[in-house]
């Protein structure tokens, strides 16, 4: 199987990954409250549940991305945590009591922790100017399952049988449903799956090598050159580690321009630099290398511009979430909405949400990363003022009351994909190729924080909604504030730069 069918192949099975990640959450979230009271729970135990789902994700994202970063792999690590997922959903479907309950969430969110290894996967495998496109995608993704998941809620809930000492009904099913479903995708990450190399070297070779195959043919007409130039540009690039570069014998970086050389000059010009005697040619034992030598957390995390990804990342999670957690009893208190409706208004939000994704990834192509970050940051802001103003005491008539609830869930949901998208494309251009798996868990496992914060914060202020919401606003204008003063600072590092870093760690 050639390369680009495995890369295809890879990138659909990492889409169905996060695919049923949101199919769980909407099939399981709609009914574990019920679920909990049939075994005698407290109202507090849906927090926990909630919650812990969240905490172990919180916790083992940095451990699975330290793993995928030392090994250079994330295959068996989407196996193994897959392994958690099954079991923790067969746990939460077997359902004897409500400690049982508590733990079946607590092991299906070690499962969450192979994120942070995929994002890491996702860095090392894209170019600059195309990650935003390919983050925006599997986001996307989560979003559909998001949508696509109360669907499946219609045929469970009559679900009313025994299996053995077990009881399938529509509390019990959605349980099983999904340890199936996860079980299905271990099948396919096994036969779909490849730990494809980086980027750099593989995409640059295949870039040069077809490059100078078209040049000799037109140039010339003779094929039997194509080897004598595919050793050395492939023997550049895998010293120079950037597209375009050749390595001297002195170790200086030397710039060329592929497309527009001289096919037999440059043959016999590339084979002059760089044929460095045996001592300057790195061993193999440096590829192997641990990714963390000299790596400090300090360094990688406390400078300015991380510190503004991370915060975008919780405060946006944070408020998201929030609001998630306001929205049923504000809808129930001045719509008296029930089941059916709050339903509807989700899937309507996840049409909003998946349209939003989609027009990032190809705004994101057009445009920096930082723009996006700055559009979405302002839709927030908008989005803030409004709800401070028109939702914290709803005023008017119900058509008014309505029309004001509407445009509120509108904007809020509006700006999410644009911070979403942004802030995850710049963390991984500004933060080290080498430790991605590790950093991408550091970031979510702030955003693991914010989603165990913010429904807390909200549920306890519901009869409060301007503190709950002043406070909501007061930190999206602090991230504003933030992000104004560190503008400058918000773009990847450039590629001289990069390659010098490179030459020095050597």
């Amino acid at each position: 199987m050639d390369n680009r069918r495995k890369r295809k192949l890879t990138f659909f099975t990492i889409g169905l990954i996060f695919l049923l990640s949101g199919v769980e959450y909407a099939v399981i979230l709609p009914t574990i409250w019920r679920y909990l009271q049939t075994l005698d729970a407290a109202p507090y135990f849906l927090g926990l549940a909630l919650s812990a789902f969240s905490l172990s994700g919180l916790l083992t994202g940095p451990l699975f991305g330290h793993w995928s970063d030392r090994t250079q792999t994330t295959k068996k690590i989407i196996l193994f945590a897959n392994c958690f997922e099954i079991i923790g959903n067969f746990m939460y479907f077997m359902g004897f009591s409500k400690w049982l309950l508590l733990s079946s969430r607590l092991v299906a969110g070690i499962g969450t922790g192979a994120g942070s290894s995929i994002f890491g996967f996702l860095t090392r495998s894209t170019s600059p100017d195309d990650r935003a496109t390919a983050f925006a995608s599997v986001m996307a993704c989560r979003q559909a399952g998001l949508l696509i998941g109360p669907a499946f809620n219609i045929f469970l809930r009559l679900c009313d049988f025994h299996l053995g000492p077990f009881v399938v009904n529509k509390y019990t099913s959605p349980g099983l449903f999904m340890c199936l479903l996860w079980t299905l995708l271990q099948v396919a990450v096994i036969f779909m799956y490849w730990d494809l190399p980086p980027l750099e070297k593989g995409k640059a070779k295949e870039s040069l090598t077809s490059q100078s195959r078209e040049e000799v043919e037109e140039d010339q007409g003779l094929m039997e050159e194509d080897n004598d130039e595919e050793k050395p540009l492939m023997g550049s690039q895998e010293l120079g580690g950037s597209y375009g570069s050749v390595v001297t014998t002195n170790g200086s970086v030397v710039t060329s321009n592929p497309a527009g050389y001289d096919s037999s000059a440059a043959s016999k010009a590339t084979l002059h630099h760089i044929s460095p005697p045996p001592s300057s040619v790195p061993p193999e034992s440096h590829a192997s290398s641990s990714p963390f030598k000299n790596f400090s957390i300090s360094r990688e995390f406390l400078r300015e511009e991380v510190v503004v990804l991370l915060a975008a990342q919780f405060i946006t999670l944070f408020n998201q979430t929030a609001l998630e957690t306001m929205v049923t009893p504000m809808t129930q208190k001045y719509f008296s909405y029930g089941e059916l409706e709050n339903s509807v208004m989700y899937c309507l939000c996840g049409v909003e949400v998946i349209a939003g994704f989609l027009f990032v990834r190809w705004l994101s192509q057009r445009v920096a990363d930082r723009v996006v970050l700055a559009v979405g940051l302002t839709i927030c802001n908008i989005s803030g003022v409004w709800c401070l103003i028109f939702l914290a005491n709803p005023l008017g008539a119900f058509p008014w009351q309505l029309t004001e609830f509407i445009i509120g869930v509108f904007l809020q949901v509006l700006g999410l994909p644009f911070v979403a998208v942004a802030q995850v494309s710049l963390f991984s251009k500004i933060t080290s190729e080498k430790t991605q798996g590790f950093s991408q868990g550091v970031r979510r496992s702030v955003g693991g924080l914010a989603t165990i914060l913010g429904p807390l914060w909200a549920g306890g202020l519901t009869e409060n909604m301007y503190i709950m919401m002043g406070v909501m606003m007061a930190l999206l204008a602090l991230l504003t504030m933030m992000l104004a003063f560190s503008y400058n600072r918000l773009v990847a590092p450039a590629t001289e730069e990069q390659v010098d870093d490179a030459d020095n760690c050597g």
